[in-house]
């Protein structure tokens, strides 16, 4: 196929991320060839990006139109509005996309909410489920102002858990409490009381190993990032004291070997189009401002999601 654009890492440019002419994309059998028209962005690609060497393509969120149906018969039509994603180089124009990857979009969801469901939304759905059903339970989100932990809320909340939200500032309490958290905790460090069934867990440092103090007996923590540090020390009787809790190393593309990410992102997409979920958009703007928004998000200027349209 003819050439496309893409954006990829050029270590001497402002911010290392640029737009370039790449080769077009070369569908296998089981692949869809889309024509991306929004896509977002997560720390995690962005930080791998800062260290990348040039040529690198990041990107695993994107959302647009089918270009050419996989030629196996599988997946999407042609012309389908779709949200999609890959382990790397989602954000270009036009990309080869496996069906199973791939799921169609109801009319009434955006191609700007749909490309915030990858990363985000089935790392927050994923993560609830791994302490099995939520009904009645005490579920503590940490990092609840970002990407994940803003699917994490509401998601907890419409399963019916008791939601507790972790915040590093005060005045995010509010817009917690608006996105279905009963309770707010603020700073980096978690109280020992309440104990929590299930605690979903971004920030790492000193936030985990608090955490890791406030599980009930037979409580799961979800750790799944570390946007604080890596590094974590805690107190091991505390831990160990509450009876067959446990710490949970949770990376979604290992995840995603179970199930495809089809099925996570069709029932993300039912969600939002019965008015059940909201995807929280922040900063919308051309993928062409992809260096300086990417040096936002690294920053924390915005809470919840960046979404670049093409």
């Amino acid at each position: 196929m003819s050439d496309t654009r893409a954006v990829v890492v050029d270590p001497e440019a402002p911010g290392r991320l640029v737009i370039r002419a790449v080769p077009g994309p070369v569908p296998d059998r089981g692949e869809a060839v889309v024509r991306v028209r929004a896509l977002s962005l997560n720390r995690g690609e962005v930080r791998r990006s800062g260290m990348a060497a040039a040529g690198w393509r990041p990107g695993w969120d994107l959302a647009g139109e089918v270009e050419r149906a996989a030629a196996d018969g599988s997946g999407p039509r042609a012309g389908a509005r779709v949200v999609g994603m890959l382990p790397e180089g989602a954000w270009a124009e036009r990309l080869a996309v496996p069906t199973h990857a791939l799921a169609e979009l109801p009319d009434t969801v955006t191609l700007s909410q749909a490309a915030t469901f990858p990363v985000a939304g089935l790392t927050a759905l994923l993560a609830l489920g791994k302490r099995g059903p939520l009904l009645g339970r005490r579920v503590l989100v940490t990092g609840a102002t970002g990407g994940v932990g803003d699917f994490a809320v509401q998601l907890a909340r419409l399963a019916g858990a008791h939601v507790t939200a972790s915040a590093r500032r005060a005045d995010q309490a509010p817009a917690l409490r608006a996105l279905g958290a009963h309770e707010v905790v603020v700073g980096d460090a978690i109280p020992p009381s309440p104990k929590y069934d299930l605690v979903v867990e971004s920030v790492g440092g000193r936030t985990l190993g608090t955490a890791l103090g406030a599980l009930a007996r037979g409580g799961m923590c979800v750790t799944l990032g570390v946007s604080a540090s890596a590094e974590v020390t805690f107190d091991a009787r505390e831990f160990f004291i509450a009876g067959r809790t446990t710490l949970y190393g949770f990376y979604l593309f290992t995840e995603l070997g179970s199930e495809p990410a089809s099925v996570g992102l069709r029932r993300l997409a039912d969600l939002v189009a019965a008015g059940q979920l909201t995807p929280h958009v922040s900063l919308e703007r051309p993928w062409t401002e992809i260096a300086r928004v990417a040096q936002d998000l690294m920053a924390r200027r915005f809470p919840g999601k960046a979404v670049l349209t093409l």
